[in-house]
């Protein structure tokens, strides 16, 4: 009798196809709710200041993650590296500010394809700050990257205004945040990163909050909570999908996001993306896949940390 492809597998192929699949499911839950959440932020922000949202944003996060951070052990709470903490929070504030407020100002799916970008300027920063070596095939991978940020925006036209310009800004605050990351990780552990990342986010966007403030209504205040808890969500999803596969299996399933955006956008605002915006995201989705399956490849003979997969840390 001739054996299936499935009862010839292995335990250990097994336990290998089962992850990958574990992965790619987290990663997609991950895309259509970070997705979903980026809408409620559109549609919220007509009434409330986007930078109010992110405020609340971070406060329920905080609130939501606080459990896990008591029962951690309070050395690891310690940085071995505090200055750049807070400048990896500060700049991380920014992205997340300028992040919410871009999408007051775009249709979700154009802000969502220009953020792909994001992972572009991680690269050429690792490249020019941090020492690491970037060969002609991932600077080309970039060049083609950014021919697709400009297929998008097409300077010259009404749809390079300033809502693109604030979402160009923030990715790349989102990159020199995780630059930031990929230093901090040499010394300081993820829960440490997370204490840090939550406690100055909350206080960073306090401040800036105070000034646009307007107390919402129930049903807004309600909403603003329903945001906080899908953007943790999504990220811990994110964050268990990349440990439980290899980055290269799961980064092109964060691209599903687009889908999402473009579809529900449709839906709730009568937003659809032109075919430009389509074309612009997939080149830039296609130089970010190579440029991850590139680092992936140096991965396995060691020279440092790699590069984070995109929007890690975004929204």
């Amino acid at each position: 009798m001739v054996e299936t492809p499935h009862a010839s597998l292995s335990p250990s192929a097994e336990a290998s196809r089962a992850a990958v699949l574990r992965g790619v499911g987290l990663m997609a839950l991950a895309a259509m709710v970070i997705a979903l959440m980026h809408v409620l932020v559109r549609d919220v922000s007509k009434d409330v200041h986007p930078i109010e949202i992110a405020f609340f944003r971070n406060v329920v996060g905080f609130t939501m993650l606080l459990p896990f951070l008591l029962r951690q052990n309070r050395a690891l709470w310690k940085s071995k590296q505090p200055k750049l903490q807070l400048i990896r929070a500060m700049i991380g504030t920014c992205a997340l500010l300028s992040w919410f407020t871009c999408l007051s100002m775009l249709p979700v799916a154009d802000a969502t394809a220009i953020s792909f970008v994001t992972v572009l300027f991680i690269t050429i920063g690792a490249s020019l700050f941090l020492g690491e070596k970037v060969g002609i095939r991932r600077w080309t991978a970039i060049l083609v990257g950014f021919c697709g940020t400009l297929i998008i925006v097409r300077p010259g036209t009404e749809v390079f205004g300033p809502g693109a310009l604030v979402a160009l800004a923030s990715t790349v605050f989102w990159a020199s945040a995780l630059l930031c990351v990929k230093v901090l990780s040499r010394t300081d552990s993820s829960v440490t990163m997370v204490f840090y990342a939550n406690v100055y986010f909350t206080i960073f966007s306090a401040i800036p909050a105070m000034f646009v403030w307007a107390w919402p209504t129930w049903e807004l205040f309600g909403w603003m909570i329903v945001i906080g808890v899908m953007a943790t969500i999504g990220h811990l999803c994110m964050a268990q999908a990349l440990k439980t596969t290899d980055a290269t299996v799961v980064a092109p399933v964060d691209y599903t996001r687009l889908l999402w955006a473009a579809g529900v956008g449709y839906l709730v605002f009568g937003e659809f993306p032109d075919v430009w915006t389509w074309v612009g995201g997939t080149v830039i989705f296609l130089s970010t896949v190579y440029i991850t399956y590139r680092e992936s490849s140096k991965k396995r003979i060691p020279h440092g940390p790699t590069t984070p997969t995109p929007n890690a840390a975004a929204d």
